[in-house]
């Protein structure tokens, strides 16, 4: 039998849901900018406190799959395959993202794009989640470091790491503000994203934290 805490955590969860639906909507409609918290509360039938208590920065209405992101990095390094270098698993990360057109790279849609191309609140707190993913890699990348490394190995792995994956983040939104497909955005990525991903590894070939297995 479902027991009454499962019960209030699903309805917690239909809540959020209901709530980030109704902002979503009405960001792309009205855009970010212009939009309230009441207005937010009242499309989800439910009273400000509620919505700023699920959500207590009205970006992460927008940017709602923020821990994702900020974790995706770091995952694809500690969830690695045995013997597989941090950079190795970098690298099939990101191609991966690529062929499945994962928004948490870029593939956002145009309308979502423009949202945030249009409102400098949500570009500042989009460049703060790149911050917080680098962070996020850093960390991840400490985690059995060898003792002869230098101390600043990871931070130095992590941020050219993600300097990689900025670029190609930014440059998806760039093709979707453009007007491309996600198919064509893939097919003209491929090759840019090999250019980047080589010069990564000739950067980070021989690195003691990115390379080591």
């Amino acid at each position: 039998m479902t027991t009454e805490p499962g019960l209030r955590e699903s309805k917690k969860q239909e809540t959020r849901q209901l709530i980030s639906d109704c902002a979503t909507r009405l960001f792309l409609e009205q855009g970010f900018e212009q939009t309230t918290i009441a207005e937010i509360a009242t499309a989800a039938r439910v009273a400000k406190k509620t919505v700023t208590n699920y959500f207590p920065r009205k970006e992460d209405l927008a940017l709602d799959h923020h821990e994702r992101f900020t974790d995706g990095l770091a995952l694809a390094v500690t969830g690695r395959a045995p013997g597989e270098s941090p950079l190795t698993a970098l690298e099939r990360s990101i191609r991966t993202a690529l062929a499945d057109h994962s928004p948490v790279v870029g593939f956002t849609g145009p309308q979502f794009a423009r949202m945030v191309a249009d409102s400098p609140t949500l570009g500042a707190r989009l460049r703060e989640l790149h911050d917080l993913r680098e962070d996020a890699l850093a960390s991840a990348l400490a985690d059995g470091v060898p003792d002869s490394a230098p101390a600043g190995a990871p931070r130095t792995a992590a941020a050219l790491m993600a300097a990689a994956d900025r670029l190609l983040f930014r440059r998806i939104q760039e093709l979707t503000l453009a007007g491309r497909t996600d198919d064509e955005i893939e097919a003209t990525l491929a090759p840019e994203a090999d250019h980047v991903l080589a010069s990564l590894t000739a950067a980070l070939g021989d690195h003691p934290v990115a390379a080591r297995p």
